[in-house]
């Protein structure tokens, strides 16, 4: 009788644990329709009953991660092969734990209910540093005030945990010995084994390398508009995927009045009589290529023997293009390269991806041109759909379209898992022709994006190709020139298409990447990335600027200005074919600090004081510190420029100013 109840459905521990875990789900599932109903304002006007039940189905997504953090003590202490003479202790204790933890997730998220309309979305680790100068006397006031005007929140958080406490199994009086220990260990170990990696790939959004652990910012994938990422999202998960995250802190360097005079990002309409030009415009994102690896910056380097990787962008330029001697990068990491890029937002202290701002409302290329102009808009990417938060970082921003490996494979002209490479993406050779495909098949005027795969790690090429290209020095440099050749095809394959003259193209990288020479090794050096504007249409954008000081967040304006764009927008750069100076601002993630350039001078700050300056363009090694003799002139301007840029990104970032509101 006794082993009869413990092979049950209830009784079984395994059994019971998968039980105890759809419970929670539902639970989850409950507290999101009550947000739903509790906010029903904020979506009333257009939301579908389709696309209610996708935002409901994206959710699981997110509940998943945060069921498994929440529960993980649960989870080892069912399935952990201890043989216990009396097992009803501990199953007791496993009970509590169960109904304690998953009772407070069910709380906060339904606390958010209330105060999500106050912020525009979940609350996360950022909580404890803003209510951390109230007192306890003051946070019991606040909570209990709220606790008695939402009473019924109160009695559904009470019902949900006296539901855990009896829902739980097994329960403790159900559990018997089993009748074969050695059948018994044998069983449990395989189980407890086969479950941490299910667990890990589950927490992460994914069992593949690709697969970046899923956070916050993967709710744009589903969504669309900002808010809606609250039905998405769950509070624990939010906290939880934001605890190690530092908080965007605004430093008061200054007034708001003083730091508005010096920078700011507001890029007001154009006073140019001249009417908006509806040119396309391509992005062209190539990962890690350095101006280390590409031979037309380096025609000194090594006594000018060093050739480079990259005789088609070589010739390109030579030819066709306008190129900076000094441009940079915003970043260290792909994930950092894209907001910077497309949305004119540099990169300080986090990655936005990884951060509560990437709920932020978010401008972009592709929102001002599609929505004030009629673009038709989308990003390429060839690797797994969803992977690297790129696809919903485009959503957030105003793409209109996504094209990654499914819909390559979905296309009857290639030959789909046939040119995946085995560990990202598709082929940049093969996917690169199916971007001049699809954008062919485009309504024009067009604002397309695209993001190269082939020279990541483990950096190899197709088969078909070994032995063509230059090994080089670093693993990468051999995939630069493969990409590079199927930079080539793209452009042999672009210039037959009648879109072609009328199209701008930008060609940039994401980072930098194996440097080797020792200027590309230091600070600055690490942020040296090209920055190529190409028309083929326009013989007067032809040059190569070696004064002016450019970085990826100059892009956004700089092509909304090239097209004469008349509306107003928040963008962190500046027009670099305009006049005035540029500069560059980066953040160092190996000292914590601020690298400002400007002029003939690269400054670094630590947040709080001035560290170090350099002449950098006679000390092309950054070896001798002249911060002692800088004029203080100069060392006063440069600093306040750049406290005024800092100030003011970190007001917009946790002020959700990223956009101008109607």
């Amino acid at each position: 009788m006794g082993m009869k109840r413990y092979s049950s459905l209830h009784g079984t521990p395994v059994v019971g644990l998968v039980w105890n875990l759809l419970v929670v789900y539902v639970a989850y599932t409950l507290c999101r329709c009550v947000f739903l109903a509790l906010n029903w304002s904020l979506y009333a006007g257009t939301m579908t009953l389709a696309h209610g039940a996708e935002l409901f189905g994206a959710g699981l997504l997110f509940d998943t991660p945060a069921i498994l953090y929440t529960n993980a003590i649960i989870i080892l202490m069912i399935l952990l092969p201890l043989h216990l003479k009396e097992r009803t202790g501990y199953y007791r204790v496993a009970r509590w734990i169960y109904v304690i933890v998953n009772s407070l997730a069910v709380y906060i998220n339904l606390m958010d209910c209330v105060y999500f309309p106050f912020t525009g979305k979940r609350t996360t680790a950022s909580v404890f540093a803003e209510f951390g100068n109230e007192s306890t006397g003051e946070m019991l006031k606040i909570f209990g005030g709220q606790f008695l005007s939402h009473w019924y929140l109160v009695l559904m958080a009470a019902l949900v945990t006296w539901a855990f406490w009896k829902l739980f199994r097994p329960r403790p009086e159900m559990v018997d010995r089993p009748s074969s220990i050695s059948r018994y260990y044998l069983t449990r170990t395989l189980v407890l084994i086969a479950a941490i990696p299910l667990c890990v790939g589950a927490i992460r959004g994914g069992f593949t390398k690709a697969t970046r652990p899923i956070t916050i910012s993967n709710a744009n994938q589903y969504v669309n508009r900002p808010a809606e990422t609250g039905i998405v999202l769950n509070t624990p998960f939010s906290i939880f995927r934001t605890l190690k995250k530092t908080p965007f802190v605004v430093p008061q360097y200054m007034s708001d009045e003083e730091a508005l005079a010096l920078y700011t990002p507001l890029h007001r309409q154009s006073l140019d009589s001249v009417a908006f030009t509806s040119r396309n415009v391509v992005v062209l994102i190539l990962e890690s290529y350095s101006k280390q690896h590409i031979g037309f910056y380096n025609k000194t380097l090594r006594n000018g023997t060093y050739k480079g990787f990259t005789p088609f962008l070589d010739s390109l330029i030579e030819t066709s293009a306008m190129t900076f001697k000094y441009s940079y990068a915003n970043g260290r990491k792909s994930i950092e390269g894209m907001p910077s890029v497309l949305s004119s937002l540099p990169n300080f202290v986090e990655p936005l991806f990884l951060t509560p701002a990437s709920l932020n409302a978010m401008s972009g290329l592709a929102r001002e041109l599609g929505e004030n102009k009629g673009y038709t808009t989308a990003f390429f990417h060839g690797a797994q759909n969803g992977s690297m938060g790129f696809e919903a970082f485009a959503r957030a921003t105003g793409f209109q379209r996504y094209y990654g490996r499914t819909e390559y494979n979905a296309d009857p002209n290639f030959n789909g898992d046939e040119d995946f490479d085995g560990t990202w993406a598709i082929w940049d050779e093969e996917f690169f022709q199916f971007y001049a495909q699809q954008m062919s098949k485009m309504q024009e005027p067009f604002m397309t994006a695209l993001f190269s795969a082939s020279s990541h790690d483990p950096f190899v090429i197709p088969e078909k190709y070994k032995g063509r290209f230059p090994q080089g020095e670093r693993p990468l440099q051999q995939c630069i020139a493969y990409t590079d050749y199927a930079l080539k095809r793209f452009f042999e394959t672009a210039s037959k298409q009648p879109w072609f003259k009328n199209t701008l193209f930008v060609i940039t990288a994401d980072h930098v990447s194996q440097q080797v020479d020792p200027f590309y090794c230091t600070t600055l050096g690490n942020y040296c990335v090209p920055i190529i504007l190409y028309a083929p249409g326009d013989v007067s954008l032809h040059g190569y600027d070696e004064e002016h000081i450019v970085e990826q967040i100059d892009i956004m304006p700089t092509v909304l200005s090239y097209l004469h764009y008349d509306k107003p927008y928040i963008a962190f750069g500046r027009d670099m074919l305009g006049d005035g100076d540029g500069f560059a601002l980066h953040w160092l993630p190996e000292s914590s600090s601020y690298e400002y350039v400007w002029g003939d001078y690269a400054m670094q700050f630590d947040g709080n004081r001035v560290t170090a300056a350099y002449e950098f363009r006679t000390d092309s090694t950054l070896s001798n510190n002249i911060l002692g003799t800088l004029p203080p002139a100069i060392r006063d301007r440069m600093e306040r420029h750049m406290k005024s840029i800092i100030q003011q990104y970190m007001q917009r970032m946790t002020t959700d100013q990223l956009t101008i509101k109607p």
